[in-house]
């Protein structure tokens, strides 16, 4: 093991090991929470899609507020607290359900409060890693928990669905109770706490949100990067919320095959992860950006003409290769031109715009089911994926080699180190 590597460093093994079970639990729930919707409370295919929109809900409500929220407050705190409450809110489902009162709409306040605490966590850790392990070191970073989200798309549906089969829905999403306790426990050990950088003088919050999206839109960088990822995230969000019920009453899956599809299917996001970071070496940032939305729009139109799981599996498989691999080298290139006091609005003004079009588009899919149909409605998904590339080929980006380094701006003076 090189002697530099991230493996030895005991701080990033803490926190890559809180997000790896965590997030095994999470994709526990994203196959879970269908199928308790669909076979336990008989919910519509609609109500399945609302169900996702719920989870996503928060990005868009208060998505650019989070940003400024998590820069006054200590990082590692605000990631204990998130799997905290995302445990209790878990923990209510098999709750309810014994007694006998479990309802849809307790399943879409549940959601709604793990997409809360979904958001805050994952604003929180990407403003904290570049403190934590230094900027040389994002790309490797990125590309390691990137790969813990593969493997945990690709192991805990099939985990879901395995113990949905052999017990019920409501049992499997009780691991994830457990996954976020442990999660929790790792990030107990980190001994960087993560304060937020001091500066001189403080904005009230609604002028830190305009600065921070200010600074976004601004960029010639990230300006086409919020647009596509927005218009990608749209298309991903249809596919997300109707993947299990394509599965179900269009190809006649039952549950564990489901699992199996969107395990094989996710097995794209761990290729996606490990090339990520090389393909950006060979090729240069930006073409690598090309690719991976390429690839996820060839994915997204094999799966409107999949007619059996295998088929579907392998157009899952290659949009998770593009989604992952895009993700890779986006986050990393967006960590890497931001100055440390707008890491947090920085972040949290693209997850606004990017899981802010997750809602939008799981609603846009439960509308359109009924008078297109689940196949065409994939079409519709494919055809805003193929779209999402216009921002990035009209840009500065395919011919970006490197991700410059932030210019911190004159009239921003810092006090303090961000950790």
């Amino acid at each position: 093991m090189a002697e530099n590597s991230l493996w030895r460093h005991r701080d990033f093994r803490s926190l890559w090991a809180a997000m790896t079970v965590s997030l095994i639990g999470t994709q526990v729930t994203v196959l879970a929470f269908p199928l308790i919707a669909l076979i336990v409370l008989h919910a519509s295919v609609e109500e399945v899609s609302l169900l996702s929109a719920a989870e996503f809900l928060p990005s868009l409500l208060l998505g650019l507020p989070v940003g400024a929220w998590v820069e006054r407050l200590p990082r590692r705190g605000t990631l204990l607290a998130c799997d905290l409450v995302r445990a209790l809110a878990v923990l209510s489902i098999p709750i309810a359900h014994s007694a006998g009162v479990l309802g849809l709409p307790q399943l879409f306040v549940v959601a709604f409060v793990i997409g809360l605490g979904t958001l805050f966590f994952d604003v929180a850790q990407m403003s904290y890693l570049p403190a934590l392990i230094g900027r040389e070191h994002l790309a490797d970073g990125n590309g390691k928990i990137e790969g813990s989200r593969a493997f945990a798309q690709f192991s805990g549906p099939g985990l879901g669905g395995l113990m949905a089969q052999v017990s019920t829905a409501t049992a499997a999403i009780g691991v994830n109770v457990g996954t976020y306790i442990i999660s929790a426990l790792f990030l107990s050990r980190i001994r960087v706490q993560g304060a937020p950088a001091k500066r001189v003088e403080r904005l009230s919050l609604r002028r830190d949100i305009a600065e921070g999206v200010h600074f976004v839109f601004q960029h010639p960088l990230l300006r086409p990067l919020a647009l596509c990822a927005g218009a990608a995230d749209l298309a991903f969000a249809i596919v997300l919320a109707l993947q299990v019920p394509l599965g179900v009453q269009t190809l006649r899956l039952g549950s564990a095959a489901v699992g199996l599809v969107l395990a094989v299917g996710s097995l794209g996001g761990l290729v996606g992860a490990m090339a990520g970071a090389k393909v950006e070496q060979r090729l240069g940032t930006g073409p690598a950006l090309l690719v991976g939305v390429a690839l996820f729009t060839v994915g997204a139109v094999i799966i409107p003409i999949s007619g059996d799981g295998a088929v579907f599996a392998i157009g899952l498989f290659v949009v998770y290769i593009g989604v992952v691999m895009f993700n890779v080298v986006q986050t990393t290139l967006c960590q890497t031109v931001t100055a440390a006091h707008l890491l947090g609005r920085m972040n949290a003004t693209l997850r606004f715009i990017s899981w802010g079009a997750v809602p939008i588009g799981a609603t846009l899919g439960a509308v359109l089911v009924a008078p297109l149909g689940l196949r065409a409605v994939m079409w519709v998904a494919a055809a805003v994926c193929a779209v999402s590339i216009l921002p990035l080929a009209f840009s500065g980006l395919p011919s970006l080699t490197k991700a410059p380094l932030p210019e911190l701006p004159p009239a921003v003076r810092l006090e303090g180190p961000a950790s």
